[in-house]
């Protein structure tokens, strides 16, 4: 297993995350997964005997019950992980049991620390952005949690590139904690924060943890255009994160080349052009078995050659917009066909 700076932290983070959104289930996250904590236990051994020691979860999944498995199935074992939670989604029928205010921040990291059987989070990330708190407020309880050791580092998730930059200088500012990171959807299939956040995560050196590397499942290698699934698979229930299936099969159809050319499969192929971009710090993979967890820890190590990079980035390429477009080095097309340029 590889390790990667979380940023300018100095923490070393596996190359390879473990989600667990499966933990748990009830009404509206089961169909992400139902795993209780025996079987959620041994993904987790798993995980942590091939080198895996980042664990990803959030207060909203499974209304909690993720948070509390994941520290059951850690307990003796705490010190070797680091544990990443969200505060932000709906927690209560209240009309302040949700946002980025002091007030539901401060109640949910307790609830948080004692779910996850801790009396630390190593990172603690606002899982969307709040549109009707100042982001002051936010920073501000955020520090306090940092200085109080009730939380190590503080990350971003699900936010845009201004978003971003914008929390940094109110940070700096006001000489508080900075977001170390920035949890976000990234995959052959969605490759959209090319444009302006990981730029940004590369110019102000922080950390990028990527969610659905493979789509939510539909670049698995199980999804073709002439089979679509199980029933009872994730994406035939709810198409989340949505996906322009034309495109993405295009880019299936060059995976299963790769793939069978290096006698591997299409997920771990998947999950390796992802793994092989630089600006990536840790890939978070979800399970719902061991075997499904076994061929997604195979992906980390492998190195794609220049040529299968290159296929899979033209491939998935995201079309040029502007302002990108009028100013391409070394390519005067655009001025030829528009000579008023």
């Amino acid at each position: 297993m590889k390790y990667n700076l979380l940023g300018k932290t100095g923490v070393l983070v596996s190359e390879i995350g473990l989600g667990t959104m499966t933990f748990g289930g009830g009404a509206k996250w089961g169909i992400f997964g139902g795993l209780g904590e025996k079987d959620a236990g041994l993904l987790v051994d798993r995980a942590m005997e091939a080198g895996v020691n980042f664990f990803d979860t959030a207060n909203v999944y499974a209304d909690g019950q993720s948070e509390a498995i994941l520290g059951k199935t850690l307990k003796g074992k705490r010190h070797q992980a680091i544990i990443a939670t969200k505060v932000r989604g709906r927690m209560g029928p209240g009309p302040n049991e949700l946002g980025l205010s002091r007030l539901h921040i401060i109640r949910q990291v307790e609830e948080s620390l004692k779910r996850l059987g801790t009396d630390y989070i190593d990172l603690y990330q606002v899982h969307n952005p709040d549109q009707l708190t100042d982001w002051e407020e936010t920073l501000r309880a955020l520090d306090d949690l940092v200085s109080s050791g009730k939380v190590r580092y503080i990350g971003s998730s699900n936010m845009n590139g201004w978003s971003i930059m914008k929390t940094r200088g109110i940070s700096q500012f006001h000489g508080l904690h900075a977001f170390k990171s920035s949890q976000s959807y990234y995959s052959l299939a969605a490759r959209e924060i090319e444009r302006e956040i990981i730029p940004v995560l590369q110019d102000q050196n922080m950390g990028l943890v990527v969610w659905s590397p493979l789509s939510g499942g539909f670049l698995s290698g199980k999804y073709t255009r002439d089979k679509q699934g199980l029933q009872e698979d994730c994406h035939a229930k709810l198409s989340f994160p949505p996906v322009d299936q034309d495109k993405a099969f295009a880019i299936i159809d060059v995976l299963r080349e790769i793939a069978e050319a290096r006698d591997s499969t299409v997920a771990r192929i998947a999950l390796a052009w992802v793994l092989n971009q630089k600006a990536v710090t840790s890939v978070i993979v979800g399970a719902k078995r061991l075997d499904q967890l076994e061929d997604n820890l195979a992906a980390s190590g492998i190195i794609l050659t220049p040529e299968q990079l290159s296929r899979l980035d033209q491939v998935s390429s995201l079309p040029i917009e502007y302002p990108a477009w009028p100013f391409l080095e070394g390519d005067d097309s655009i001025v030829r066909k528009h000579p008023i340029m």
